[in-house]
């Protein structure tokens, strides 16, 4: 008795086991058959001649690419090669053919994806014109974040056709960025900065508040020195030469005026913008050192003021309201 009922249990769970295998051989059934004809698809002749199809589309691509943004650039800059010297009218040409380059190479690379996307597609699964047109492709843009992406492109729109800045320029980009650099590529999108310590910022033209562009590219500096000894002089002028690989134009003396007993040296440097403190700080403690206290008349004046820009403000302000500020009590 007891070794029929352990043979009925035996033959119980070994039904159990039949079933529940049945079962997901059932469930499991319709997946095996689509990963048959995934497998028999992928190893189809048809697939493998759209495969190449597709690589030599792209290939294609790749080379298009690659010899427009080669030769555009070369002929862009084929009158730039046999241009003579370099006034401020030539670095501005060379300044907007940089930027007309840029754009150019972030247009065709925009373009040529594109391009090379939909014959792609249109290699596997016919023409796909009509699937990406509707409100399927809106719904799917507008959710990965079209109206940042349009605010970029709409605020790199305004920075080219007002020519706030172009290749080259050293800008100084207000905050939340604030960071300062040489504009290496302008986008429609994206404006690549190189700052002065070599990293390269990549900031969307949407997200800037405000730019100040240093046209000229540098900080101009004018520092007066009234020396009460004569001997002091050669002391400060011995001084100027020092560190001059750091400044874009070293200090250098450009006017020297003796009266009364005194010597005033007006010195010029230019340093790259938000290096200030390499004339305020550094130049300034080196004249006094080299001066000595006693020989010092007065402290180092320091002013920025450039005199073509001043000339310009006293033309624009009419001679009623020159005078009306001359006249005015302080």
């Amino acid at each position: 008795m007891l070794q029929e009922r352990g043979e009925e249990e035996t033959t119980g769970l070994g039904g159990a086991v039949q079933d529940v295998s049945r079962g997901t051989q059932r469930e499991l059934g319709p997946v095996a058959d689509f990963l048959d004809r995934i497998y028999d698809y992928l190893t189809s002749t048809e697939f493998l001649v759209k495969l190449i199809a597709a690589l030599a589309v792209i290939l294609a691509g790749v080379f298009l690419y690659r010899v427009l943004t080669h030769g555009v650039p070369r002929v862009l800059r084929w009158r730039r090669d046999r241009a003579g010297r370099l006034d401020a009218e030539a670095v501005a040409r060379i300044k907007r053919q940089d930027t007309a380059i840029t754009l150019i190479r972030n247009a065709l690379r925009y373009i040529v994806f594109t391009v090379v996307a939909l014959f792609v597609i249109s290699i596997f699964i016919g023409n796909p014109l009509p699937a990406t047109a509707g409100a399927t492709i809106i719904a799917a843009v507008l959710g990965f974040g079209a109206q940042s992406f349009l605010r970029d492109v709409i605020a790199g729109f305004s920075i080219i056709f007002e020519g706030q800045y172009a290749v080259g320029d050293f800008i100084e980009v207000h905050p939340p960025q604030g960071v300062s650099g040489i504009v290496e590529e302008l986008g429609l999108r994206m404006t690549k900065l190189r700052t002065l310590s070599g990293e390269l910022v990549f900031i969307p033209n949407g997200a800037m508040t405000g730019v100040t562009n240093y046209v000229s590219g540098q900080q101009r500096f004018n520092v007066e020195v009234q020396l009460s000894d004569p001997e002091a002089v050669s002391r400060v002028l011995a001084v100027l030469g020092e560190a001059a690989e750091l400044y874009v134009r070293p200090p250098r003396l450009v006017d020297r005026e003796e009266s009364a007993g005194r010597t005033r040296l007006r010195i010029q440097a230019g340093v790259l913008p938000s290096m200030g403190w390499l004339v305020e700080e550094n130049l300034v403690s080196r004249i006094k050192a080299a001066a000595g206290e006693e020989a010092l008349a007065a402290d180092p004046l320091i002013y920025k003021v450039d005199q073509a820009n001043l000339q310009r403000i006293r033309q624009l302000i009419p001679e009623t309201g020159e005078q009306a500020l001359r006249d005015k009590p302080l």
